[in-house]
């Protein structure tokens, strides 16, 4: 797995606990709809930090709690 496609699945799995939307999430953090949409969809598997940082921001956690999940082992990272 990419570290692109690490980040969409844990951006689902994040949005599916909170119950958001991609346009709620876009509402709480500027990031546009669309982007959040490429990120699911593994069309933009270069995300900037600060995107990042955006979306845990108004899913409510800390990058720390982002990044904190077996997608992100140096195992399961392949690029």
């Amino acid at each position: 797995m990419t570290i692109g496609d690490a980040v969409s699945v844990r951006l689902i799995e994040l949005m599916e606990q909170k119950k958001m939307t991609a346009y709620r999430l876009s509402m709480l953090t500027g990031v546009d709809q669309s982007t959040i949409g490429d990120i699911k969809k593994r069309r933009n598997i270069a995300v900037n930090i600060r995107t990042i940082s955006a979306l845990c921001q108004g899913l409510g956690i800390g990058l720390n709690a982002f990044f904190d999940s077996p997608l992100f082992t140096l195992e399961n990272i392949e690029d």
